[in-house]
Formats: C-alpha cells, sequence, structure tokens
C-alpha cells in the first residue's frame, strides 16, 4: 500500500528536510515599519504645505511670500513630525519593556498559572492537550524562550530595535521634506502667485497620484483606489485653504 502524502513528509530524514528548505524560500516584505513612516511624512508633507501655498496664494500674497512661508512650515513641520514619531517609537519600546519586567516576574511568581496560560493559548490553535503538554514542559526548562512565547502571543508584543526611535524620526522627517518640497517648486521660477499656485495644483495633485499608487501596492489596498483618495484628501484640502484665504481677504 502505498505511503499517504503525510507520511511520506514525516518519513524525510534531515538531510532531505533541509534541502526542501534550501528550495522553497519564502519572501516576504519586511519593512512596514519604514513604509508607514514614509507614508505618514510624504502625505502629510504633501498636504500642508500644499494647502498652505494654495491659502496664501488666495490672499492675494507674493511667489516669494509664499516660498519663505512655505520652506519655514517644511523646516517646522519636519521637526515636528520627526519628533512626534521618535516619542512614538520611544513609547512603543518603554510599553515592551514594561510589559517584559511584568511577564519575568510573573514567571518567576507564578510559574503555574503562566505555564496554564501557554496551555490555553495553544488550545486557540487547536492543539489537544495531550499534544501541547510536552510542549508547555519544554518551556518551562527554558525561561528565555517561555518569555519571548509570552511576549509574542499573549501580549502580541515583538522586540523593537534599540534605534527605532532614531530612525522613525528620521525617515519621517526627510519623507515630509521630500514632500513639501514639490507645491513649492513652481513659486520659486513663476513670479505671480495666482499663476503659480495653478502649476503647483496640477503638479501637487500628480503627485499626490502617484504617492497614492505606490502607497496601495505597498500595503496591500487598491493602488487606483489609493491614489483617487490621496489627490482627492489633498484636493480639498487645497481647496478648503484657498477658499477660506479667499473669504476673509477678497
Amino acid at each position: 500500500m502505498a505511503a499517504s502524502g503525510d507520511e511520506h513528509r514525516l518519513s524525510l530524514d534531515e538531510p532531505q528536510k533541509q534541502s526542501l528548505l534550501n528550495r522553497h524560500t519564502e519572501k516576504h516584505f519586511t519593512a512596514g515599519e519604514i513604509v508607514r513612516d514614509i507614508i505618514i511624512g510624504v502625505s502629510d508633507g504633501l498636504t500642508v504645505p500644499f494647502a498652505l501655498a494654495a491659502g496664501l496664494s488666495g490672499a492675494n500674497a507674493t511667489s516669494s511670500i509664499v516660498l519663505t512661508a512655505g520652506i519655514a512650515e517644511v523646516a517646522a513641520g519636519a521637526i515636528s513630525m520627526g519628533l512626534g514619531g521618535y516619542l512614538a517609537a520611544k513609547g512603543e519600546a518603554d510599553h515592551y519593556n514594561r510589559e517584559l519586567k511584568r511577564e519575568q516576574d510573573e514567571i518567576i511568581a507564578v510559574p503555574e498559572t503562566e505555564a496554564a496560560e501557554v496551555g490555553e493559548i495553544l488550545a486557540e490553535y487547536g492543539i489537544e492537550e495531550h499534544e501541547y503538554e510536552p510542549v508547555v514542559n519544554a518551556l518551562r526548562k527554558n525561561p528565555q524562550a517561555w518569555l519571548d512565547f509570552m511576549m509574542k502571543f499573549e501580549l502580541g508584543l515583538e522586540k523593537p530595535d534599540p534605534r527605532r526611535a532614531l530612525y522613525s524620526a528620521m525617515t519621517i522627517a526627510i519623507a515630509y521634506v521630500l514632500g513639501g518640497i514639490v507645491p513649492l517648486i513652481p513659486y520659486m521660477f513663476i513670479p505671480k502667485a495666482t499663476e503659480a499656485v495653478l502649476v503647483s495644483v496640477i503638479v501637487t495633485l500628480i503627485a499626490l497620484f502617484v504617492f497614492g499608487f505606490v502607497k496601495g501596492c505597498f500595503t496591500g489596498n487598491k493602488p487606483v483606489r489609493s491614489a483617487l483618495e490621496t489627490t482627492l484628501i489633498g484636493a480639498v484640502a487645497s481647496a478648503a485653504a484657498y477658499g477660506l484665504a479667499k473669504a476673509f481677504h477678497p
């Protein structure tokens, strides 16, 4: 009688298993935090200076004033956004370390309770008690592995990169500057703000569309839908700023 597929897999020796693993190379995208920071920086960088420039243009400011104010806003915004990213990442690290210490104390103080929690976690995956008991016993013999297991599967926390806060701040700030320069470029070459704003609108909406499309590709959303949503948000923000400026400064 021929062996089933499961029996065949179980009968594989170690070299065969290693050979299969070597041939099966999985490719996963692992730069999610960096992409998130870039998205935050570029989206705000494109939208906020764009709205500011449109608003000042609506108030009949000259291109030089719009450009000066825009550059000042980009600098301030990059610092503010970068600092926000730093504090957010630092807060995540502090939270992880606090929970790590609490979990360490619980493993020492109430090991039976923690062991029971391991069993409950594994049971949620459909593993029977007689199947997970050896796993629980093995973890109890390895406190560090036990701690890592509880942090990941009980609390859903991954150990943060100690340099994450600095990287996040730099990534968001640089992305904000790159995004913020785009709507200001026309004001560098067109002296009349009422003319420059039209070019700025076209350039920025194209940039928002491209950015939204790329963002959709990375985040798994429909790229075209993401592009249209991003463009619409930027258009509404600039139109609101321009309209308010016109209303209060006819």
